[in-house]
């Protein structure tokens, strides 16, 4: 194969590698991939880039963005094997989309606060897309984001044409109310009613921390951590104590964790 090893490698290196294990007598694996199942690996290693800057470990982030680049030569090799596009359109189109929504910058148009920036960029965004309604910004909203992060965005596309709570109180009435016929649906047994009204009770619970300027997606990730933080500590409480947990009854559990929440 037509390639030598070096000492620093740019970003024409990582195309051609790309090509290389994609080609005939290249990697058996990397041949065999497609777009679907190489998807799992693009979220994955997202989520890991995502970690590393939660964590502020730099090294780490410099290995998982070269990931998420790979995954991004991935999937344009595959495209351009089959002659729709190549890694050089991606670029293009990419830069091409940075130019026009900058006319602050590459233009002159004028924009010297950030919340001026962000409307010319929505009122670009829906020129370019072609999106006439507010309606068809909101499903331009992609469906593969966490529920929580697609439901603050559909929020904020609304909240842009007015359709939003002025403020959190009204917005934490509506949880409670949504909260209130969850409890009727549940008292009901009524399972499918069940269903819905948990959606809504997560949706307008999502609608809170917006208007609180909260993002909902941490607060649950940190509450999770809290969750498991705490856990373990009632954990070693009763090891300590001698009690087994398996066994034990809610009442003895929760008091333990009510111990705990109090030494925090």
């Amino acid at each position: 194969m037509d390639f030598k090893e070096k000492s620093e490698y740019k970003f024409e290196d990582l195309v051609k590698i790309v090509k290389i294990l994609r080609a005939p007598g290249g990697c058996p694996w990397d041949r065999e991939q497609t777009h679907k199942s190489i998807r799992s690996n693009f979220i994955e290693e997202t989520y890991e880039a995502v970690e590393a800057i939660d964590t502020e470990d730099n090294d780490l982030l410099k290995e998982e963005l070269g990931d998420v680049l790979l995954q991004v030569a991935l999937h344009s090799e595959i495209e351009s094997e089959k002659g729709t596009f190549n890694i050089d359109d991606v670029c293009d189109g990419v830069c091409k989309k940075l130019i026009i929504r900058h006319p602050h910058v590459f233009g002159n148009v004028n924009a010297d606060t950030t919340e001026q920036v962000l409307k010319n960029w929505d009122a670009i965004k829906m020129q370019t897309k072609e999106q006439k309604t507010q309606t068809q910004a909101m499903e331009s909203v992609s469906k593969a984001l966490p529920s929580l992060m697609r439901s603050s965005k559909v929020q904020q596309k609304a909240a842009k044409v007015g359709f939003d709570w002025s403020n959190a109180e009204d917005a934490l009435a509506k949880l409670y109310e949504e909260c209130d016929e969850l409890k009727e649906a549940v008292s009901k047994g009524d399972t499918a009613n069940q269903y819905e009204e948990i959606g809504d009770v997560l949706f307008s619970a999502v609608n809170v921390a917006r208007l609180l300027k909260i993002d909902s997606e941490h607060a649950l990730y940190d509450a999770c951590d809290k969750f498991i933080g705490r856990f373990s500590k009632v954990e070693a409480l009763a090891k300590e104590r001698g009690i087994d947990m398996k066994s034990a009854t809610l009442s003895e559990l929760d008091s333990l964790w009510d111990e705990v929440k109090i030494k925090e």
